[in-house]
């Protein structure tokens, strides 16, 4: 169901995470969010962070929000993305350990490599009982930033087997059952998110894709598995929102973790079979290389996602950069199945919020060269107004 894509050409939006306000200094931690919001110095500066996400977005020109991920605390490498879930559902301890997988994740175990450190502030609950959703709160957070905003906001959520290979198990007798146990508890939560008229749930970092970057593949890591799980995940859900699928190719503190670039190509056929309206891509930091054969396979009943801006890199981009990126985007995939995004989040620990802030203003830019060109209603950009430029000119 295109709820938040429909009716737009060429619509704009960002993959999810922002860099943080400097004032933001309230965490969540283990409490549940509608608790903490009764705490007056957490709702404050949790309201005026959102809010400042969301005007940014709207100044810049986007059509699709999001609450910026800021339910996610100030942790080393954005560690909060993947410890909010077992933080606050059934089945965990509250008690915390080290979970040293760093090779199969592709963080290297090395002491004086940044990455490193990421691998040691990885630190996660045991699974110790039966999952539940427990005191997640998706449509308490989501209700929070769209009533600030009458453009829709998107949601995102880790998938369940990232979750479940990021914890020790000690409940369920193999791998495959717990993460079928988490992708259930996950689906009843998305469920009342949906039914509370959130336009767009986006599952993020599902490893379809990296295993096939990595060349993995077992009886419960295989590209088949790993589909069943995200149309499990996500049952029911595209008869009520729009459902955005986001491969990532990880970009802890800012940082690219495979020492070449990845390639989609192998698995694009299985990626074709997720149940998603949307499916993104990174494709500025690939330079394009794989539009081709992403417009070839990706079937006709979805939109692609295409990310015209880089979230490693402090570089912004030139709109006439990502009008070229659109472009060639367009070559592969019509005007009227493209989006056009970010590569990833800009939100974790590597950015400052002026970057983000700048290259969001490129994609609407970009994106306006474009429109033009076909001769479809421009976006409006509050900053690239030169009417209000502090600089007078002549």
């Amino acid at each position: 169901m295109y709820n938040a894509t429909d009716d737009i050409v060429l619509p704009t939006s960002v993959i999810g995470s922002l860099p943080r306000p400097a004032w933001y200094t309230e965490n969540l931690g283990r409490r549940n969010f509608r608790t903490a919001m009764v705490n007056a110095r957490f709702r404050e500066q949790y309201t005026d962070a959102v809010s400042s996400y969301l005007r940014d977005q709207e100044t810049a020109g986007l059509d699709i929000c999001t609450d910026g991920d800021a339910r996610f605390d100030e942790d080393v490498g954005g560690h909060s993305w993947f410890s909010y879930a077992p933080n606050h559902m059934e089945g965990f301890a509250n008690e915390y350990a080290y979970k040293p997988e760093g090779a199969r994740a592709g963080i290297p175990n090395t002491r004086g490599e940044i990455l490193h450190e990421v691998l040691e502030a990885r630190v996660m609950a045991d699974l110790v009982g039966p999952v539940g959703r427990g005191n997640l709160q998706y449509t308490s957070i989501w209700k929070t930033a769209q009533r600030l905003t009458t453009r829709p906001v998107k949601f995102g959520t880790i998938t369940a087997e990232l979750l479940a290979l990021a914890v020790r198990n000690f409940h369920y007798k193999d791998l495959r059952e717990c993460i079928w146990a988490v992708s259930d508890a996950l689906n009843e939560e998305l469920t009342e998110l949906a039914d509370a008229g959130c336009p767009v749930i986006q599952m993020e970092e599902p490893q379809i894709h990296l295993l096939a970057a990595k060349g993995l593949t077992d009886d419960v890591l295989n590209p088949d598995f790993m589909v069943e799980v995200f149309n499990n995940t996500v049952r029911g859900l595209r008869d009520k929102t729009e459902v955005w699928c986001h491969t990532c190719w990880g970009n802890p503190a800012q940082q690219r973790i495979f020492a070449f670039q990845p390639k989609y190509e192998p698995a694009l056929e299985a990626l074709n079979r997720v149940d998603a309206d949307v499916v993104t891509f990174e494709c500025c930091s690939a330079g394009g290389a794989e539009l081709g054969p992403i417009g070839n396979v990706i079937a006709t009943d979805k939109k692609v996602a295409v990310g015209v801006i880089d979230h490693h890199s402090l570089q912004v981009e030139r709109p006439d950069q990502v009008a070229d990126t659109v472009r060639s985007a367009l070559e592969h995939i019509p005007a009227e199945r493209l989006v056009l995004s970010s590569d990833c989040g800009m939100g974790r620990e590597g950015m400052s919020r002026r970057h983000a802030f700048n290259k969001m203003v490129s994609i609407v830019r970009g994106a306006n060269i474009v429109r033009e060109e076909l001769g479809l209603p421009l976006a409006e950009s509050l900053a690239s107004n030169d009417q209000y430029s502090l600089v007078e000119n002549g």
